[in-house]
């Protein structure tokens, strides 16, 4: 996974796969979850899949948006739409069999795995009031939204979720967006960042996703596909 276990939902979710994948096949198919960092970074978890040094992962696609922009549309791209909109595009507009197009190409397999929903707007250490105060502020946001705000001033950063904090208190950046109260909490943000802005208009619901080598996918009886 690319995300840590402190986090029982978006961690959690890679767990809850893990565990109906097995309850489905009566045990005989057993997936085995890790945490970022534990066999790769997190925001390397695709390349890994696609190299065969992992089997499959649990990411946000746009986390690779710098490889190539496509990346980002299997997830979210500011403006977008909301996770209810997102769900209906990937399950009955097309959208898994259009992405999937785009992962053949990068030696994966995709299936959604979950959205958060809608985000919030991220962590400050200072006030917001103008936007002249985002001039020159280093951000760690995630995806394509991060092209979007260098147009404010900001200085984008993309950091995997674990890293943010440590990153924060030594001032290294000065505010973050992650997803929301209930996980940001976990992650202890508001010790070192106080002020919590609203809402995160480049995150309209992003879509996490379970990605799998193409071969080894391939390789999977019918029953288990």
């Amino acid at each position: 996974s690319s995300f840590p276990k402190s986090l029982d939902t978006i961690y959690g979710g890679a767990e809850v796969f893990s565990k109906m994948l097995s309850e489905a096949t009566d045990g005989n198919f057993q997936v085995q979850v890790f945490a970022a960092g534990e066999l790769v970074p997190g925001l390397q978890a695709a390349d890994a899949t696609a190299a065969g040094t992992v089997e499959a992962c649990h990411t946000v696609a746009y986390y690779y948006w710098g490889k190539d922009p496509t990346w980002a549309l299997g997830a979210a791209v500011p403006f977008s739409l909301n996770a209810r909109g997102i769900n209906a595009w990937h399950y009955h507009g097309g959208g898994i069999d259009l992405f999937n197009e785009f992962l053949a190409t990068q030696g994966l397999f995709g299936l959604p795995g979950g959205n958060t929903g809608v985000q919030m707007g991220g962590w400050f250490r200072k006030q917001i009031n103008t936007v002249a105060d985002l001039s020159g502020l280093k951000m760690r946001i995630g995806g394509f939204a991060g092209k979007v705000v260098a147009k404010l001033g900001v200085v984008p950063q993309q950091i995997a979720g674990g890293d943010i904090y440590p990153a924060l208190e030594k001032g290294t950046i000065d505010a973050a967006e992650w997803v929301g109260p209930y996980d940001d909490e976990k992650l202890g943000f508001y010790k070192v960042a106080p002020y919590y802005y609203y809402p995160g208009w480049w995150e309209g619901g992003p879509t996490v996703h379970l990605m799998f080598n193409k071969a080894k996918y391939e390789e999977l009886p019918a029953a288990y596909k």
